[in-house]
């Protein structure tokens, strides 16, 4: 491992954690996490937890993830040697037009404006990726990976802090009916930390997928009530239909892939953009040595904001679904085109807003996601490897739930303006077309071509960032995974540099912005990195302590 950051982690205590001999979860709250782990100690493969935790998080962190919306999944093979992706994303209905989220005079809409209702809801693909993944990797009866969830909704589940965080620091969901009857009280309260939540129709519903699988979800009763759902929603009806549900299809797509010191990393290609970003980002800090890169120094913060820059340049210029524009891949990742972004870095001053480094053809997309995500990590007895990142999009999605579960509004993580001084957005909404997401599953393999760390994180489009962190504290600076999930968080996606509030890194801001920068410190979505890693005898992990999540393993 390389050099220690001795500065930068001195504030972390030096315990690893337990090590796990056979298997190991890291998720995004407690209920998912021994979800997954009954299937792991039933001999399931990591495929199998990651379904358990998932049909668990739509029940107990609605305002994250769900069936309701989509997911990227990672996974390493380790019989085979082989890494492959499974992509769940959503896709706009047939009635979706590029200027669907422009208003009468021609200007689009705001976030807020767009999100709630029908209108920003993509067809669900959480379910469909899942039954792929499960038939391809899958050892647990299909059936048997719903139980959990099941008796959960049945029973009442105590929410979590987070969930009731949520509720409180968005009273405005109550406007809309259906967040009103499923997490507010009669009187008008929102459910509070701790206070016991049924929901017998998530309940109903999952037991319906459990027996018939997604056919129970594309088609009959729960399509209609989608369909019904998003035709008739309180604001922004839009045109949903029962054709778009059936035809819905996840695939399984290459991933993305390339080295970090003499490490191998693997991560989700386009539609996301989250893999290519982080290798990019990565790519042009190798140049500078480890003990350059420590990540709460004023050193480590410039040269990565740097970074970060550039690629956040190309992601918003380039980056769209490849099934409708080309996406410049092989370019972008090649290791000359890093060297050279990497040359327009200077060590002691801010470059100031970066552009794009392939030339001008798409215009840059503006519009920014918002963080409603959930990531998980997992190991099996088999060392079979997932990692798996989930999302509603915003906050309780689209606000509107159908048969106990949170419908997504990603159809805003499309731009939503369609062309910018005359020219079209890469990322512009078209019929059948997959938004551009950040979400970045990444999972590294060691020198030996051995696995080694499985990393994610929500976020919004701060997950590229998160995600590239955690892996230079671990690489870098030989940081355990507890210590870089809950390190202090620096970014900058081509504008401010972003500084985590309330950190150590606030003191950095005089020098920064000595050196160019223009510091803010906004209120954004933290981070929920849950990482697990390979050690000598076994599995250490880590849950972001910003979060619900937890690590169990055996």
């Amino acid at each position: 491992m390389a050099l220690v950051f001795a500065v930068a982690l001195a504030c972390f205590p030096a315990a690893a954690g337990p090590v796990a001999k056979h298997h190991m979860i890291a998720a995004a709250n407690p209920f998912a996490a021994q979800a997954g782990q009954a299937m792991l100690r039933k001999h399931g493969s990591a495929v199998d937890a990651a379904i358990a935790a998932q049909m668990v998080l739509t029940l107990v962190e609605p305002e994250s993830s769900g069936i309701g919306g989509g997911a990227f999944l990672m996974l390493w093979d380790p019989k085979t040697k082989r890494m492959t992706s499974f992509d769940g994303r959503e896709t706009a209905p047939a009635s979706a037009t590029p200027t669907m989220f422009l208003d009468a005079s021609g200007k689009p809409l705001s976030k807020l404006q767009a999100i709630p209702g029908g209108l920003s809801v993509g067809v669900p693909g959480v379910v469909a990726m899942l039954d792929l993944a499960h038939k391809k990797y899958g050892k647990l009866p299909w059936g048997l990976l719903f139980q959990p969830a099941i008796d959960l909704a049945e029973k009442g589940f105590p929410v979590g802090k987070k969930l009731a965080w949520t509720l409180q620091q968005y009273p405005q969901m109550a406007r809309m009916p259906d967040i009103k009857h499923y997490f507010y009280h009669a009187d008008g309260t929102p459910y509070a930390e701790g206070e016991i939540l049924k929901n017998p129709d998530l309940a109903q519903t999952l037991r319906e997928i459990a027996k018939d699988g997604p056919k129970a979800f594309y088609e009959g009763a729960t399509a209609q009530a989608i369909v019904d759902k998003v035709g008739h929603a309180p604001v922004n009806p839009a045109g949903m239909t029962l054709a778009d549900l059936a035809h819905y299809k996840a695939r399984e797509r290459l991933p993305v892939c390339g080295t970090y010191r003499r490490y191998k990393l693997c991560s989700m290609g386009p539609p996301s953009s989250g893999g290519i970003a982080v290798l990019q980002i990565l790519g042009m800090l190798e140049r500078f040595p480890s003990k350059e890169l420590a990540p709460d120094t004023l050193e480590g913060v410039h040269l990565f904001a740097q970074a970060s820059r550039l690629a956040f340049a190309d992601r918003a210029e380039y980056l769209g679904d490849p099934d409708f524009v080309k996406v410049p891949v092989k370019q972008l990742l090649d290791r000359k085109y890093i060297a050279r972004r990497s040359a327009l870095i200077d060590p002691a001053k801010d470059m100031g807003t970066a552009k794009p480094g392939l030339g001008d053809s798409f215009a840059p997309q503006r519009s920014a996601e918002h963080a409603g995500t959930s990531h998980m990590s997992i190991v099996d007895d088999n060392g079979e490897v997932v990692s798996m990142t989930t999302t509603v999009e915003a906050p309780f999605g689209s606000e509107m739930v159908v048969k106990g579960f949170v419908l997504d509004n990603q159809l805003t993580d499309f731009s939503l303006d369609p062309m910018r001084d005359g020219k079209p957005v890469a990322n512009a909404p078209a019929p059948g077309k997959h938004p551009l997401s950040a979400m970045s599953p990444t999972i590294v393999l060691g020198p030996d071509g051995r696995f080694k760390l499985a990393t994610g994180s929500p976020g919004g489009p701060m997950i590229i960032e998160y995600v590239a962190q955690s892996l230079i504290a671990m690489i870098d600076g030989g940081a355990t995974p507890e210590q870089a999930a809950a390190q202090p968080h620096p970014g900058n996606p081509n504008g401010p540099t972003l500084l985590e509030k309330d950190t150590a890194l606030e003191s950095l801001a005089a020098g920064l912005t000595a050196m160019g920068h223009t510091v803010a410190m906004p209120s954004v979505e933290k981070s929920g990195l849950h990482v697990v890693e390979r050690v000598k005898n076994g599995y250490i992990g880590a849950a972001d302590p910003r979060r619900d999540g937890v690590v169990l393993g055996d």
